[in-house]
């Protein structure tokens, strides 16, 4: 980014913000000898920093996801709390994207693979948001249960689905990073995993519920197990925003509506 300095003829500027093109000027109000500072941007060196921002909320989600299963594992209501309050930072960087986002596609008027770019940060911004929230429904549930006696096999389960989960998160935000349509497109096997192990899950419940003491600690665990599924999801639809941002069309990796034939 260029700055040059500017003189004001006549009456200070009254402060603001001023665009022309990618220039952004900004002005001091005061005498006309103090001028105006003008930061030529372009679109490019934008897009890059909001997509550095986007990865930084990705992997404090990632680090969420992490900390929420622990928590889990162990029974740590203080992680677990930790893990409630990491949210408003995931919040925070979430609306200040937005803002950008916003900002972008009012004052740049993008067109092509910039307009792609944006509204595909746009969709991941806000998939990242709801993983976050997932983890705090996830930390929650911990907190809630953690006088109980859990089942071992059920809690390993759970935790191979967060593992799972997080791991999936990392691809995603790795492939869109890169670029990398074949790295996109490997969340969908990924993602089988956690299907599998979300079968041996409802497998293992169905003894577990036989038992009153278990209950409602069992089905507490179904959100958990739901939740864990859905973050598994939205990784795969940050894939699919990936495939979307290099071929200029969107398409579902896998459509629930219509399986493929065995």
């Amino acid at each position: 980014m260029s700055r040059a300095t500017y003189g004001a003829a006549g009456a200070g500027w009254e402060t603001g913000l001023l665009r022309s093109g990618y220039e952004v000027v900004t002005c001091t109000p005061g005498p006309a000898d103090r001028g105006c500072t003008v930061f030529l941007m372009a679109i490019d060196e934008a897009l890059d920093r909001l997509e550095a921002e986007l990865q930084q909320e990705g992997q404090r989600v990632v680090s969420s996801v992490r900390g929420a299963v622990r928590a889990l594992q162990e029974r740590d209501v203080e992680l677990a709390g930790e893990v409630i309050a990491f949210d408003d930072d995931i919040d925070r960087l979430f609306l200040a994207i937005e803002g950008s986002i916003k900002s972008l596609l009012a004052l740049q008027g993008p067109v092509a693979r910039d307009l792609r770019l944006l509204l595909a940060m746009l969709h991941v911004n806000l998939l990242l948001e709801r993983s976050g929230d997932g983890c705090v429904t996830i930390a929650k549930l911990s907190q809630l249960v953690s006088d109980a006696d859990p089942d071992p096999a059920l809690v390993g389960v759970l935790v191979e689905m967060g593992d799972r989960a997080e791991e999936m998160l990392r691809v995603a935000l790795d492939s869109f990073a890169r670029r990398d349509l074949a790295g996109a497109e490997s969340l969908v096997e990924l993602d089988e995993l956690i299907d599998r192990a979300n079968r041996r899950f409802v497998e293992r419940l169905v003894d577990v519920m036989a038992e009153p003491d278990l209950r409602e600690w069992g089905l507490r665990m179904v959100v958990v197990a739901r939740t864990i599924e859905r973050i598994g999801d939205r990784a795969v639809d940050i894939g699919e925003q990936t495939a979307y941002l290099l071929t200029a069309e969107f398409r579902e990796f896998t459509d629930a509506s219509h399986p493929a034939a065995p």
